[in-house]
C-alpha cells in the first residue's frame, strides 16, 4: 500500500499499518457491526493513500488523522443506518464476535483485525448504544472509552466541548437506566457461565420448568433474522414464554446441537445443525436469573462462526 514514487518503501507505512487494530476496535464499537467496521477502516485508508507523500508528512499526527476520519465515516452511517433499520425485517441485533480462539472463518490473519474483548463490546452494552442518536454514540465512545478529551472529540464531531459534555452526560444517563452493562458486570464470569451451562442443559432436556427457574419473571428474548431466516419479529417477555418458546425450538430441531462458546466477551451459545452455525445467543444475567437472551439467527451476522 505504499504511495511512494520510487523504489524506497514508505517510512511511515507501519506506523500507519500499526494503528488498524485501534480502529477496528473503534469502529466496531460505534457501528455494532464488524462487516461495516471492516469497510469504515477500509475507507480510511483509501483516504490516507490518496493523499501525496507531502500532504502525509505535513500530519502532525496520522494516528490522531486516522481517527478522526474513520469517525467522521461512522457518524455518517449511523445516521443513514438508522433508516436502514426502520426497514429492517424484525428486531435489529449487533453482530455478535467469537471468542479469540473460536473464529471459525474470516479468521483475522493478523492480530490487529481483532477486536479486543472488554465490558465495552459485550451485548448489553451495544444495545444500549444502539439507542443513543448518533452524536451521542460517537462522543460517548470516544470520550468514556477510548479516553479523548472532549476538546479532541468536539474537533471530531464538529459541536463545541461543551456540547460534547452534554452529549456524553446524555449518554450515561441512558445507560444507567438500562441496569443491563452495570447488572452484567455485578455478577461473576463463573456464575454467568454457570447460569449459561444450566440454560444449555434444560434446554435440551425441554425442561420448561427448569429453564423458567433460571429466568427473571419479566425477562425478555430478543431474535435477529433479518428477514433471511425465520425468527420472531417482537421480543418474546415472560420467563413461562420464554422457556415455552425455546422448548418447542428444541423440539422441533432433533438434529440441534448447542455448544457453549464466548460471545462478545462474555459466556454464550452456539446452536448448529450439521455443522453449520444456525444462531449464537448472548446472555444479559444479574444475580443468579437471566434478565436478557439476543439470538443472533441472520447468516450475514454469523460470517466468523460459520465454515465455507
Amino acid at each position: 500500500m505504499s504511495n511512494s514514487t520510487d523504489d524506497h518503501p514508505d517510512p511511515g507505512l507501519s506506523a500507519i499499518m500499526s494503528e488498524r487494530r485501534q480502529l477496528i476496535n473503534l469502529a466496531y464499537r460505534l457501528l455494532g457491526s464488524l462487516a461495516d467496521a471492516e469497510d469504515v477502516v477500509q475507507e480510511t485508508y483509501v483516504r490516507w493513500y490518496a493523499m501525496s507523500r507531502q500532504q502525509q508528512e505535513d500530519i502532525v499526527s496520522p494516528g490522531g488523522w486516522l481517527t478522526t476520519v474513520a469517525s467522521r465515516i461512522c457518524l455518517d452511517l449511523l445516521g443513514s443506518a438508522r433508516a436502514r433499520r426502520e426497514r429492517y425485517v424484525g428486531e435489529w441485533i449487533p453482530e455478535p464476535l467469537p471468542g479469540r480462539t473460536e473464529w471459525v472463518s474470516g479468521t483475522p490473519a493478523d492480530p490487529a483485525d481483532r477486536v479486543t474483548l472488554d465490558e465495552s463490546v459485550n451485548m448489553a452494552f451495544l444495545v444500549v448504544l444502539e439507542s443513543m442518536t448518533p452524536a451521542e454514540r460517537v462522543t460517548f465512545v470516544l470520550h468514556d472509552v477510548f479516553r479523548y478529551t472532549f476538546v479532541e472529540v468536539a474537533e471530531i464531531v464538529g459541536r463545541t466541548p461543551a456540547a460534547c459534555r452534554q452529549l456524553a452526560s446524555s449518554a450515561r444517563r441512558r445507560i444507567r437506566a438500562s441496569e443491563g452493562p452495570s447488572a452484567a458486570s455485578a455478577t461473576p464470569a463463573a456464575q454467568r457461565a454457570g447460569i449459561v451451562r444450566a440454560f444449555k442443559q434444560a434446554w435440551e432436556a425441554k425442561d420448561i420448568d427448569a429453564l423458567i427457574g433460571l429466568l427473571a419473571p419479566d425477562a425478555s428474548a430478543t431474535g435477529d433474522g433479518g428477514g433471511r431466516v425465520s425468527a420472531e419479529l417482537r421480543p418474546v417477555v415472560g420467563a413461562e414464554q420464554i422457556a415455552r418458546f425455546y422448548a418447542d425450538r428444541a423440539g422441533a430441531a432433533f438434529d440441534m446441537t448447542i455448544l457453549e462458546t464466548t460471545v462478545n466477551g462474555q459466556p454464550g451459545l452456539m446452536a448448529q445443525v450439521d455443522g453449520v452455525t444456525m444462531s449464537v445467543l448472548a446472555f444479559d444475567i444479574a444475580g443468579d436469573r437471566i434478565q436478557r437472551i439476543w439470538a443472533v439467527l441472520n447468516p450475514d451476522k454469523l460470517r466468523p462462526w460459520t465454515a465455507n
